[in-house]
């Protein structure tokens, strides 16, 4: 689930503390490296920010941190529910990872990791980044910081009602017909079984 979400939606907030011991945070989008399927301690995600963010030298001081990945999310009508007496409530699935920074510097670790993201997001671009030349890549890659992000604990946030079976095959029903965050909560519902035993309904008396 957690890798699934993290490729969906790589757009993270990097959260670290400042030198004031405030919460600083800079949301960049990560590339997710992974290691062994089942070991998600081994995995590390890459990223970058511009060198006037000061949040590299955050990392460079206080090298943990914390990485959230926020999934599809909608809010939920006392609609679904087949009785009154009920209050609304917002759905969500999240990704925390607790991280250890070590920047990134050199200049051809700095161009492997900006090639990476390219081909995430736009593998189109990777012949124009190459024509560029030289001299405009280095001033380019002179600007950035790069970071390796390992991920020593990671937990997934659910909250889809799973506690109230009563409200599943509404607000399904709900969400699958809504917007793309709706659909996607209708999906994962799906994918979590919690439509399996809206469909098998309540046992006999």
């Amino acid at each position: 689930m957690a890798r699934d979400l993290i490729l969906a939606q790589p757009l993270a907030s990097l959260i670290s503390n400042d030198e004031d011991g405030q919460p600083f945070v800079s949301h960049i989008p990560l590339h997710l490296v992974e290691g062994e399927p089942a070991q998600s301690a081994e995995w590390v995600l890459l990223g970058h920010v511009a060198k006037g963010n000061p949040h590299w030298r955050h990392l460079q001081a206080r090298p943990s941190a914390l990485v959230t990945f926020m999934g599809p999310q909608a809010f939920m009508s006392t609609r679904v529910y087949p009785d009154l007496v009920r209050v609304p409530t917002w759905n969500y699935l999240a990704v925390h990872c607790t991280v250890q920074a070590s920047l990134i510097e050199a200049p051809q670790d700095k161009d492997r990791l900006l090639k990476t993201l390219i081909a995430d997001h736009d593998p189109a671009y990777a012949a124009q980044w190459r024509s560029l030349g030289d001299d405009y890549a280095q001033r380019m890659l002179a600007a950035v910081v790069g970071f390796e992000l390992r991920i020593t604990n990671l937990q997934c946030k659910i909250k889809l009602n799973q506690h109230r079976p009563e409200s599943h095959a509404a607000m399904h029903a709900l969400y699958a017909a809504g917007n793309a965050d709706e659909r996607a909560l209708a999906h994962w519902m799906e994918r979590l079984g919690l439509m399996d035993a809206a469909m098998t309904g309540p046992a006999a008396p």
